[in-house]
């Protein structure tokens, strides 16, 4: 077995069928934000580069993953704006979560309100540009 094999370390699990992989500016401070606002844990990451950049960063989230990495444009990846998508979290008490989200941050887009398929559904804009809406059953 090489060495480099037994080096390594078991990948945390990856939850969910789809896994949104963010690019924003500042993955770890938006780790930093996403654990305050909305409760997701730290299950891996690699350390910044000589610049400060960070290419991985692995979160569950809300019981799902979700994968961040700085902008990285000498390997491809330039920075580039949040727009066409919102990440959805359904919750239990969404008053609660949406409040505990503003106060870590987020701009509020969509204050919550009762939907017309019947749902309560908020949307809030992080700090680094992505879209969350929040859903939860009229109680």
């Amino acid at each position: 077995m090489s060495t480099q094999t037994e080096c390594r370390t078991a990948a945390p699990a990856v939850k969910g069928g789809v896994v949104p992989y963010l690019q924003v500016d500042g993955a770890m401070k938006a780790a930093d934000f996403y654990t305050r606002a909305f409760g997701a844990v730290v299950v891996a990451s690699q350390p910044p580069d000589a610049q400060g950049r960070t290419m991985h960063v692995h979160l569950h989230v809300n019981g799902g993953s979700v994968m961040l990495s700085d902008p990285f444009p000498d390997h491809g990846y330039p920075p580039e704006p949040a727009k066409g998508y919102s990440l959805l979290l359904p919750v239990e008490d969404i008053d609660a979560a949406f409040a505990r989200a503003v106060e870590a941050g987020a701009t509020v887009v969509t204050p919550v309100a009762e939907m017309f398929w019947g749902d309560r559904y908020g949307q809030l804009r992080d700090p680094f540009g992505v879209l969350w809406a929040m859903n939860a059953p009229k109680r």
